[in-house]
């Protein structure tokens, strides 16, 4: 499965912006659908934008309009960029496959990374 290191996160106050960087290995990158997830202290981690093969993307309605999410295959990497940060933005983001089509016995299975800490302070 795919296998990854987030990076770029950090504090920042509210308004500001931050570039997550996902670089990817163990795939046939080109071939997958990724995704940004972030999880706050306490809540389920959820689905922040996703991007196919093709280059189509999705994003959740907390952060469309903020957040462009975009892919370089030839250097294997996603990107998040995240503009407009609010403090509810703040969570742990991790990069990993778009699992939206994916069993819920396979969902299970996925091995996350560490994932980046992104603070928005006011």
């Amino acid at each position: 499965q795919v296998q990854v290191v987030e990076s770029g996160g950090g504090l920042v106050q509210a308004g500001g912006s931050l570039r997550l960087s996902c670089a990817a290995s163990g795939i046939i990158f080109s071939t997958y659908a990724m995704g940004w997830y972030r999880q706050a202290p306490g809540k389920q981690r959820e689905l922040v934008a996703a991007i196919t093969s093709g280059g189509n993307t999705n994003y959740a309605d907390s952060v469309k309009g903020r957040f462009t999410i975009s892919r370089d295959n030839a250097k294997n990497t996603v990107y998040l960029q995240m503009n407009s940060l609010k403090q509810e933005d703040t969570a742990v983001y991790y990069c990993n496959a778009d699992l939206r089509g994916s069993s819920s016995w396979y969902s299970r299975r996925v091995l996350w990374g560490q994932g980046t800490q992104v603070t928005v302070s006011s």
